[in-house]
């Protein structure tokens, strides 16, 4: 018997695990017709997941605390029992910014430090000569892009909710919007930071691998109503889309994945847009730059939905004035990543495992061997751009350490 499951997603690099498991038939292995829908926005695909339309989907990693915490209209609560990747975001400005923050001394090596600190400069020139704030692109309020945008800024001595304006863009819509002047930057999923380079239109000024290394961004959001209806096929497709992520992640199959996902009804863009992010050669505009685990969707556990990824994102709700600290609010952040459920259905797999459910974030300097389950597993590095670590069990001291840097 073939159980049909229903899956919003959106058009994104990182859908890939989704698509693959389909397309490639790993789905269908696990007795599942897997129903993918593209969607245009975050916010339609976590409300047709409200009223029913969908079981599961593509998710921003945030998204499904957001929903738990009662901070989105029509919300139901969601779990998040795997991740999709790790990293696959950039922050990309455009043609004219580029040219001032490269007269500062950003010089188009992708590094955060040094295209923040001309950043600043940038924003104190336009303060200075009375010209318009800048204004900045993500995808969604709840998003790992939002977050990874304000702590870049934030940690180079720009205000993000001062210095800037930011505004909330669906991503396909990022890179002409720039070309129209009604942004001037965005943080936002390839291949639509590629798109604003090949169109001529911005450069890549930095990217999410740098910023914060093997950080998490997509989720799979299960309804939990169906979740607890149907534990069997939510294992089922866990075990899918594990696969899916192992043939994913092979470079071999780095070009009959981009066209796959090149597909109208997918993301519907050229190939080209989507090689540089599996590959890691990114075309910033100023050149190409190899960016190491630029998107993994296998490796260093990038399926493994850690619970200190989640209390991570409810510190940055706190930190931005989102919601309020309260021990109910953190164990409702920490119950939505479900590790366990991870771990029941992928064990007949016998496939390397993390040996705890959370971990200090940003204390890797380099791959780290840990102890799993089944096999070996590498982890690392995890480093914050600024140095800064997470630790799950301190969350009120780092809040207190998270300032705007002067």
């Amino acid at each position: 018997m073939t159980h049909r499951i229903a899956a919003g997603i959106m058009p994104l690099l990182d859908s890939a695990i989704l698509v693959a498991a389909r397309e490639k038939g790993f789905a269908e292995a696990e007795g599942l017709d897997l129903h993918l829908v593209r969607e245009i926005s975050w916010a339609n695909i976590r409300d047709r997941m409200a009223v029913g339309h969908f079981d599961v989907a593509h998710m921003l990693a945030p998204m499904p605390i957001a929903c738990n915490l009662g901070m989105t209209p029509l919300a139901t609560p969601t779990l998040a029992p795997m991740a999709l990747g790790l990293g696959g975001n950039a922050v990309t400005v455009s043609v004219a910014l580029w040219q001032k923050m490269a007269d500062a001394g950003s010089v188009g090596d992708l590094d955060p430090t040094t295209a923040g600190r001309a950043l600043r400069a940038t924003i104190a020139a336009v303060a200075k000569a009375g010209r318009p704030t800048l204004r900045f692109g993500v995808v969604h309020p709840h998003s790992g892009h939002n977050y990874e945008l304000r702590y870049w800024l934030a940690a180079s001595g720009i205000d993000p909710d001062r210095d800037v304006e930011i505004v909330i863009l669906p991503p396909p819509l990022m890179a002409d919007a720039i070309g129209a002047g009604r942004i001037d930057g965005y943080c936002a999923g390839e291949p639509w930071n590629t798109a604003a380079v090949a169109k001529g239109l911005g450069h890549i000024a930095t990217v999410k691998a740098a910023i914060w290394k093997s950080s998490p961004e997509k989720v799979l959001g299960v309804a939990a109503p169906w979740a607890e209806a149907n534990p069997g096929e939510l294992a089922a497709l866990l075990r899918a889309l594990y696969r899916s992520a192992e043939w994913c992640a092979q470079p071999g199959n780095r070009e009959e994945l981009a066209g796959l996902l090149s597909c109208p009804h997918y993301l519907d863009c050229p190939v080209d847009w989507l090689l540089p992010a599996l590959s890691g050669q990114i075309r910033s505009g100023a050149g190409t730059v190899q960016v190491d685990d630029f998107f993994l969707p296998q490796a260093k556990a990038a399926t493994f939905p850690w619970k200190s990824h989640a209390l991570w994102f409810y510190s940055q709700m706190v930190r931005w004035g989102q919601i309020n600290a309260t021990a109910e609010n953190a164990a409702k952040a920490l119950d939505t990543y479900r590790p366990d459920l991870y771990r029941s259905a992928l064990k007949p797999l016998g496939v390397a495992l993390p040996g705890a459910n959370a971990k200090v974030e940003g204390a890797l300097t380099s791959p780290t061997p840990v102890g799993s389950a089944g096999a070996s597993l590498v982890l690392g590095p995890d480093g914050f751009f600024d140095g800064k670590v997470f630790d799950p069990d301190a969350i009120d001291a780092y809040l207190k350490s998270q300032q705007v840097r002067d």
